[in-house]
């Protein structure tokens, strides 16, 4: 699953671009993480900002200012009590992914998430198992409402594979037409890392972007090197309006220049 996260501003009413400001849990901590540095080995951890205040801090932030639909990630082990408090502090206001499997899934919303968000248990030893993703709906009483797909990826050239244990291992789901059709009749919504693009704020992967639009007939909320106002204005262009936004690092509260916490 992506790293760290985010919240989302969701204009979706009205279909109107969304910018969702995310954050990462990261050993109990908020964090904005680079995301191509996610090893095993804390040494190549690369960080754009560690908070000082707790993940129930940013999810009263959140519901003070009416963000629904923030994205909370678990990074790793340790993190379980922090998501848990941002889940008291907002209930049914907050995504959490990170870990999720048929297990826990149903758990998570009993703890107040909105919806889980899955990635690595769909990919045992890096090969997608629709077995999987039937145990994961079936704990979730099948209502696929509850349920986010992140297709978080890493580019090969021309095109995407998913990719899985913070973005380190490649799978053999290439991210196009194809594989999202088969996704969409069971989810609400795809979350996307473009992980060669997080945290470096950079610039978008406009391609990715371009194609998602194409493919995409569900919500899709794309995170990944965005750093203002302007990327999500050319998001939009892009997209024709079909594609949401993350901004992490860039924002104010996470210790960026690019985008303020009121705007």
């Amino acid at each position: 699953m992506p790293p760290e996260h985010f919240l989302r501003i969701d204009f979706r009413g009205a279909r109107a671009l969304a910018v969702i400001n995310p954050f990462y849990l990261h050993s109990g901590q908020v964090k904005q993480i680079v995301g191509g540095t996610l090893t095993t080995a804390s040494a190549d951890l690369k960080t754009n900002y560690v908070s000082k205040l707790p993940a129930s801090y940013f999810a009263k932030l959140y519901k003070d200012n009416g963000l629904a639909g923030a994205h909370v990630i678990m990074l790793g082990p340790g993190n379980e009590d922090a998501a848990s408090e941002a889940l008291s502090e907002w209930n049914g206001g907050l995504q959490v992914g990170g870990g999720i499997n048929d297990k826990n899934a149903k758990q998570w919303i009993d703890w107040g998430a909105e919806k889980v968000i899955i990635t690595s248990y769909l990919f045992p030893e890096g090969k997608f198992s629709k077995e999987n993703l039937d145990l994961v709906l079936a704990a979730l009483d099948g209502d696929k409402e509850k349920l986010v797909i992140d297709l978080s990826c890493r580019r090969r050239e021309e095109t995407w594979f998913v990719a899985m244990n913070k973005w380190q291992t490649i799978t053999d789901m290439e991210v196009n037409e194809n594989s999202i059709k088969m996704l969409e009749p069971y989810c609400s919504e795809f979350l996307i890392h473009a992980a060669d693009n997080e945290g470096l704020q950079k610039g978008i992967d406009e391609k990715l972007v371009e194609r998602l639009a194409e493919w995409c007939n569900i919500p899709v909320t794309y995170a990944g090197g965005g750093r203002n106002l302007q990327d999500l204005d050319h998001v939009k262009t892009l997209s024709g309006g079909k594609v949401d936004l993350t901004i992490g690092s860039a924002l104010d509260v996470f210790g960026g220049s690019g985008v303020t916490f009121e705007e």
